[in-house]
């Protein structure tokens, strides 16, 4: 998979070959019931099941990629369960979509995505946001630094929130706070306000106390060791910007591309979708060539990571 002209991005069966192969590595699940493919008849070639289908309920004609389980008498396909539910569009397209998301260190806006793929404008922008969807991750996460090693703390304002409550300093500015692992793993949350009420449960729920928490001199921080957390931090106000292993240089560097692509890329991003946008450059930076990741290995994953995950355009567009 290295560019456009893969077969899997040009033709509907090998792209359908493949999603399957990452999705079913063991043979075809039912999404329905979880059966495995002792159960499972594809129905695509003859349109004949291997049990009668109970009168009133309806199925799919016979189609490529389709198929039933005699376990629970339903039909269902690899998009069954998945981002991709319900959606026309071709599934070469779709893997097209992913790698040009996957492999664009600062994104690739929903006009080029229109242009390139040659859908519409508006199937564009779902689709984006339903890859952001499968780029984020789900479910608890382990805490970070659980090792005993460094995690960086640090916050970045970016354009005017849409619900401002007061003018004063940066509270007019929406804020974003992100959690950097020196092992690799970035997770950046959207916050209310920068300071110690919001702050300190997102720590708290996503830092092991095991960790080296590293951050600037701001005040919200403060707090940190009288939770029981080992932290130092850095005057930047003193020009101090390094002091042996204390330092918050990774997170002002996702910070750099982050900003590059939402304002270079994107350009307009409303406050109620800053979470996905956060949730895609923090899968591409904890996917990054540095720890062995190429665009092929984190496209791959972002697709693995489709299953049980649903997002529609109704709910994606406030509507």
């Amino acid at each position: 998979m290295t560019d456009l002209t893969n077969p899997i991005f040009t033709d509907e069966d090998k792209a359908r070959a493949h999603l399957e192969a990452l999705r079913w590595p063991d043979g075809p699940v039912c999404p329905h019931c979880g059966a495995t493919d002792l159960h499972i008849a594809a129905v695509a070639n003859t349109g004949k099941r291997t049990k009668k289908v109970p009168k009133g309920k309806k199925h799919r004609p016979a189609r490529k990629g389709l198929y039933f389980c005699n376990a629970c008498n339903d039909q269902f396909t690899v998009q069954v369960g998945t981002v991709l539910e319900k959606s026309h569009i071709p599934l070469n397209k779709w893997l097209a979509g992913f790698y040009l998301m996957c492999s664009s260190k600062k994104g690739v806006s929903a006009h080029q995505l229109h242009r390139t793929l040659a859908i519409s404008y508006k199937s564009a922008w779902f689709m984006a946001h339903r890859i952001r969807e499968a780029m984020r991750a789900g479910g608890l996460a382990p805490p970070m630094g659980g090792d005993g090693g460094v995690v960086e703390a640090d916050e970045t304002f970016i354009g005017r929130t849409e619900f401002p409550k007061m003018k004063a300093g940066f509270q007019h500015k929406r804020a974003v706070l992100t959690l950097i692992d020196r092992e690799g793993e970035a997770r950046s949350f959207h916050v209310e306000r920068a300071d110690s009420l919001s702050i300190l449960p997102i720590i708290k729920a996503n830092i092991a106390k095991e960790a080296k928490i590293a951050t600037d001199e701001a005040g919200y921080y403060k707090p940190l060791k009288r939770h029981g957390f080992d932290h130092e931090s850095v005057r930047h106000s003193d020009d101090e910007w390094v002091r042996g292993e204390i330092h918050v240089n990774r997170a002002e560097g996702y910070f750099s591309v982050f900003k590059r692509g939402m304002k270079g890329v994107y350009q307009h991003c409303s406050e109620k979708h800053l979470h996905r946008y956060l949730a895609e450059f923090d899968f591409r930076y904890s996917n990054r060539i540095k720890l062995g990741v190429n665009d092929t290995m984190r496209t791959e994953r972002a697709i693995r990571q489709i299953e049980g995950k649903r997002l529609t355009y109704r709910r994606t567009n406030g509507a």
